[in-house]
């Protein structure tokens, strides 16, 4: 019965699931992470930590949305829990900076006490981080109780032994070529409507969307390389960072890696319009058929000419298939990585896209 009843409604509850909990207006975007950022730049230390960095030297790790839950059926994060243990040891190990950017842990289908108790090891690993003082927490919508329950805490300083001031952003500045490059990042629900904490997407999320998810066993995240265009609220955040100069914006929230403000299947379609001009046939059957094998959901391809390299997305810490996904800024370059099972066991980073950051069109 399960099985019937996952080929029958998985699609339309995940499509109204989709539906109900994003509604990102543009004009309240725009406000949102204008303020944060004014916010952050003169009152550092206040929404968010200002850190000046050595790009050829110091190390950092950007990850989001794990939501770590109960492990049960409702829990997303089961299956890539060992992939982002993985990853914590290696980043560990070389000295990464670790910024978490929100919707860690999730607090709208399970109470603390429960993710508490259930996730122990990813606390254990993340206090590695604290201790050597490279960690920033940044909470998102579904962790917002780190930002705005007084018990919070007393909490925090239950799992991390410690206390531990909650961000909502935090800006990376460096000098790239005599020119300051400032690298913003936040959890990226500013301006939804239906995500910015309030009551009735919660409700939803606890009441109807997770006894459906853990009943049919369902995980609306598909793997890293997805074949979908940018969602909307991706494509007003990029459209908020490419009116800044000199300014990188990283979010999460989505779910949905971008890299250079294109998603992978984007990518593929602005090379093959490059190759096209250039006459490349090679390079144009190549990539007909990696787009082939995707296909792009039935949205109008947007005109990609003129896009500045100015927005990323770490993507999530639960794919379906126990991926993680995560932007690295190291070596002078940033990267979009995923760390995924080889053999079943064993976890493996992956490097999907690189470049250094001197190389960004950002203006």
């Amino acid at each position: 019965m399960r099985k019937f009843l996952q080929r029958l409604l998985t699609k339309r509850v995940v499509s109204l699931a989709n539906t109900l909990s994003s509604r990102p207006d543009r004009k309240r975007v725009d406000a949102a992470l204008s303020e944060l950022y004014k916010n952050i730049t003169d009152h550092p230390g206040d929404k968010g930590q200002i850190i000046n960095f050595d790009p050829q030297k110091d190390k950092f790790i950007i990850l989001s949305d794990q939501h770590k839950g109960a492990r049960d059926g409702m829990d997303i994060f089961a299956k890539a829990a060992k992939n982002y243990l993985a990853a914590l040891d290696h980043y560990h190990k070389n000295e990464f900076f670790y910024i978490n950017l929100g919707d860690s842990e999730e607090l709208w289908e399970n109470l603390f006490i429960t993710v508490k108790r259930h996730n122990k090891a990813t606390f254990e690993k993340e206090k590695l981080f604290l201790h050597r003082k490279t960690f920033i927490k940044i909470f998102g919508n579904h962790d917002l109780y780190w930002a705005n329950d007084p018990l919070a805490p007393v909490s925090l300083l239950q799992i991390y032994g410690e206390r531990v001031k909650i961000y909502e952003g935090a800006i990376l500045q460096t000098k790239i070529k005599d020119k300051t490059l400032s690298i913003y990042m936040t959890h990226g629900h500013q301006g939804d409507l239906q995500s910015d904490g309030n009551w009735f997407s919660k409700w939803f999320v606890s009441d109807v969307w997770a006894p459906f998810q853990s009943y049919l066993r369902i995980n609306p995240n598909t793997p890293a390389n997805n074949d979908d265009l940018k969602t909307a609220h991706n494509r007003m955040m990029y459209q908020w960072s490419s009116k800044r100069k000199n300014t990188l914006l990283i979010t999460g929230h989505t779910h949905q890696p971008v890299f250079k403000s294109f998603t992978h299947i984007e990518k593929l379609y602005n090379e093959l319009g490059l190759a096209e001009k250039a006459n490349d046939k090679n390079a144009i059957t190549d990539l007909q058929k990696q787009i082939g094998k995707r296909k792009s959901k039935g949205d109008k391809l947007p005109d990609f000419t003129g896009y500045l390299d100015t927005y990323f997305n770490s993507g999530c810490c639960c794919f379906d298939d126990g991926d993680i996904t995560g932007i690295e800024i190291a070596d002078g370059c940033i990267r979009l990585i995923k760390w995924r099972y080889i053999h079943g066991k064993e976890s493996e980073r992956v490097i999907l896209e690189e470049s250094k950051l001197e190389d960004l069109k950002i203006m």
